[in-house]
C-alpha cells in the first residue's frame, strides 16, 4: 500500500536502516534514519517516519512503533499479510479480521496482542491517509483510501459500534453517490 513513493526512496531507507544494523527499529531509530536521509540526499531524502516504518515492515524488519509494547515478534504470524486493502471490500475484510483478533486477545487477557492489533489498525489508517493525500494516485483510488482511513478511524474509536456504523454508512446517500456499485 505504500507504492506512492519511488522505489529509489525505499532503497535509500533500506540502505540507511541496514547501516544502523539494529535488530529492532524504535521511534528513535526511525527518526535517526529520517535525519540521515535528509543529510545525505537533501530534498530527495525527505520523508515521514511513518513511511520509513512502513518500508521497514514491508521488508520484514522488526519495527516497534510504541516503546511500551513489543508484542510484534510474539504475535507476528497472526498479523502477517493482514493490511491488504486495494478495494473497499478488502478493507472491510481486513477490519473484520482485526476485530476478530482484538476480541480474541481481549478474551484471553493478552494485552500485548490487543496493543498490537491497535498498532496495526493505526498503521492501516496511516497508509490509507498517505495514499489519499498522494496526488500522483488516481482520484477515484484516493477517494477510496480516504473512505478506508475513515473506517479505520471509526473502528479505532468505537470498535463495538463499528460494524453497525459501517452498514448504515454503506446505505447512506453520500456513500452510494461516491461509490456507485
Amino acid at each position: 500500500m505504500t507504492s506512492e513513493k519511488s522505489p529509489a526512496k525505499k532503497q535509500m531507507i533500506l540502505s540507511a536502516a541496514r547501516d544502523l544494523k539494529k535488530p529492532v527499529y524504535t521511534p528513535a531509530e526511525l527518526e535517526q534514519i529520517r535525519r540521515k536521509l535528509i543529510a545525505e540526499w537533501g530534498e530527495a531524502g525527505k520523508t515521514s517516519t511513518d513511511y520509513i516504518a512502513d518500508v521497514l515492515m514491508e521488508a520484514k524488519m522488526r519495527v516497534v512503533v510504541s516503546v511500551h509494547v513489543d508484542a510484534q515478534g510474539q504475535y507476528e504470524e497472526e498479523f502477517q499479510d493482514l493490511l491488504h486493502f486495494a478495494t473497499l471490500e478488502e478493507a472491510e475484510v481486513c477490519l473484520v479480521r482485526l476485530d476478530e483478533l482484538f476480541r480474541k486477545f481481549e478474551t484471553e487477557g493478552e494485552r500485548g496482542g490487543e496493543a498490537r492489533v491497535l498498532e496495526i489498525a493505526r498503521l492501516g489508517r496511516r497508509r490509507a491517509e498517505m495514499i489519499a493525500r498522494n496526488h500522483k494516485v488516481d482520484a477515484a483510488k484516493r477517494k477510496e483510501k480516504e473512505e478506508v482511513a475513515r473506517w479505520f478511524s471509526v473502528w479505532l474509536e468505537q470498535p463495538d459500534a463499528f460494524f453497525d456504523w459501517l452498514e448504515i454508512r454503506k446505505q447512506s446517500a453520500e456513500f452510494r453517490e461516491r461509490f456507485p456499485q
